[in-house]
């Protein structure tokens, strides 16, 4: 079948974003070359390419002393190194029969005058990850996520002074038709229809009473600028209905929950009135079924995966806590201070949909004698999650068998870390990502006990070590279409989480998230700025399609799984796969080296 070579480089990057008038001259520009496989189109110190090449059918080996450096297929390039440095700095070899189109040098130039095509050229490969996350093409999907949150404000803020009362309040919101008022003061405050009712009438207090009194300080604001989806994070962050909307340091409205549950409603507002109105454990199957509809509906709308498990997580706390509200009005107040603690990918706000569950449970020194009470809520709060469909772990780690007293779990900390052995190695990085979901236990010890990880070097090289048993494509040396699929977390997620944690831990760093960890462990100069970007963005993008197979596999009514079909993606989608693999080999290459696994 003919191919258009209009529409073959509209889907070839950095063609793909040039403007049609540019596009329409580099197509008139082309020509079509074939060259048998075995021909050497170059040779590394000769003379260099006259053209940009780009394939179209067939297998570029590029090497370096006879070794392979990379391997380039359909719609990729190559030759413009040539063209920008006046070198030919590898040998070019044909490894399959290649048909291609050659692009002038002189039109290459011409071209270089658009931004974002020499920008393809000119930055580094996480920048160039990063990019094409931001120009990847949204599905047909809700375009309100990426509003600013300014736009749901329907008029000013409605003020009272600071020796207001209730009823003065009060008859300000009826008569503006709103559900919240700011007060004066320093700082100023919000008062809504909900204090009303609980902090007001469930008091048995009166319309006289002081305003000042019942309102929230100081003000949980958000900027005028900020996305839909951030104001759902900030919402749910902050467990409140009301946030002033600010632009240049004044209140310009308050946006409500009702604003964001009408802008999308398959969102996470519209989950969160979902969990928040449970009345019993009937009511939690179709929770899993409920979360795939609104990470669908995100991401449709093209919000970036993390954003969207970070949505997730929130809104998995929220029913964590439900549910634990439950186990305590059937078992009693709890005999002593606890946490519940949410560990792995659910711990790092990272879990797109359901999967095994990671938790814990910890106690106060002072509940040892009421063990069996921790236990019992253990019991019924994971039985509650995977009636709400969150699968028992298979390693069995949940809080029915992970719990303790806070000195019980330092004392384990402490001997997995001194003991590095194959299975404390496993608890200790699920540990290591715990995060507080819910109780009133300070568990800030246990997080300065996992950073003691930083006082055993053997545990840190044995935790990066474990990040090279997991083995990328070799898109170096092999085609990625050569394979009928990839384990997107073994073969690329895993080993930057992994990575990322043993860096973070070594830097000290509080953060459990992976891109935060990277980032803590580039500010603290254990890893090359230009490494951890990559191996950032290659962790977005292969979490980007791990959520998509997943939602697909969900669409099919399959179980959800982490493979990726390399058939189905498109030469935009093949080039960045092998772009990421190239960052986590190029992770792995430098965590070798950091943390002399070899020895």
């Amino acid at each position: 079948m003919p191919v258009d070579p209009a529409a073959f480089l509209r889907a070839t990057p950095p063609f793909d974003g040039l403007p049609a008038p540019l596009l329409a001259a580099a197509t008139a520009a082309l020509d079509e070359v074939s060259r048998p496989a075995g021909t050497r189109l170059v040779r590394a110190g000769g003379t260099p390419f006259e053209h940009l090449w780009i394939i179209r059918a067939g297998v570029v080996r590029l090497e370096r002393d006879g070794r392979t450096m990379q391997v380039l297929e359909e719609g990729e390039v190559f030759g413009y190194t040539s063209l920008l440095t006046g070198t030919a700095p590898l040998d070019v070899v044909v490894e399959e029969d290649l048909v291609a189109y050659r692009l002038p040098a002189a039109e290459f130039r011409r071209l270089l005058a658009d931004a974002r095509f020499a920008g393809h050229f000119a930055t580094g490969l996480g920048e160039r990850l990063r990019r094409s996350l931001e120009l990847a093409p949204a599905h047909e999907g809700p375009p309100e996520l990426a509003q600013p949150v300014e736009q749901l404000v329907s008029g000013p803020a409605a003020w009272v002074s600071e020796d207001a009362t209730v009823g003065d309040a009060a008859r300000v919101m009826r008569a503006r038709g709103i559900s919240s008022v700011l007060v004066r003061g320093a700082p100023p405050g919000i008062v809504t229809d909900r204090d009303f009712r609980g902090r007001v009438l469930a008091e048995g207090l009166g319309p006289e009473t002081p305003v000042a009194g019942v309102a929230t300080r100081p003000l949980r604001e958000i900027a005028a600028g900020t996305p839909v989806h951030a104001a759902w994070t900030a919402l749910l962050d902050a467990g409140v209905h009301h946030l002033p909307v600010v632009r240049d340091g004044d209140v310009i409205g308050v946006v409500t929950s009702t604003d964001l549950l009408r802008c999308a409603a398959p969102g996470p507002m519209a989950v969160l009135r979902r969990v928040e109105g449970l009345a019993s454990r009937a009511a939690l199957p179709g929770y899993a079924a409920m979360v795939a509809r609104m990470a669908a509906s995100l991401q449709a709308g093209g919000l970036d995966a993390l954003a969207i498990a970070a949505l997730v997580a929130r809104l998995n706390d929220a029913l964590v806590r439900r549910i634990l509200a439950w186990g305590e009005h059937d078992l009693g107040p709890a005999p002593a201070p606890y946490a519940w603690l949410a560990l792995g990918s659910e711990g790092r706000r990272e879990q797109t949909l359901l999967t095994d569950q990671d938790n814990a449970i910890v106690f106060a020194d002072a509940g040892a004698e009421e063990r069996a009470w921790f236990v019992n809520l253990a019991e019924r709060a994971n039985a509650d999650l995977e009636a709400a469909g969150f699968p028992r772990c298979r390693g069995d780690v949940m809080a029915r068998s992970w719990n303790g007293t806070l000195s019980e779990w330092r004392s384990r900390v402490a001997g997995w870390l001194d003991a590095p052995t194959p299975r404390a190695l496993l608890d200790a990085a699920t540990f290591a990502d715990h995060r507080a979901v819910a109780g009133a236990l300070d568990v800030a010890p246990l997080g300065d006990a996992v950073l003691a990880a930083v006082d055993r070097p053997p545990f840190l090289r044995f935790l990066a070590r474990a990040a090279l048993d997991f083995h990328p494509p070799a898109a170096l040396t092999l085609r990625l279409r050569a394979a009928a699929a990839i384990d997107l977390k073994k073969a690329g997620i895993a080993p930057v989480v992994f990575l990322a944690r043993a860096y973070g831990l070594e830097a000290r760093a509080p953060a459990r998230a992976t891109v935060d960890r990277l980032d803590a462990a580039v500010r603290a100069g254990l890893v090359d700025e230009r490494v951890g970007v990559a191996a950032a963005e290659a962790f977005r993008v292969l979490l980007g399609l791990r959520l998509r197979e997943q939602l697909r596999a969900a669409g099919e009514r399959r179980e959800p799984e982490d493979t990726l079909q390399l058939a189905t993606l498109s030469a935009v989608e093949r080039s960045r796969v092998k772009d990421a693999f190239r960052a986590v080999r190029a992770l792995q290459d430098a965590g070798e080296h950091h943390f002399h696994t070899r020895f």
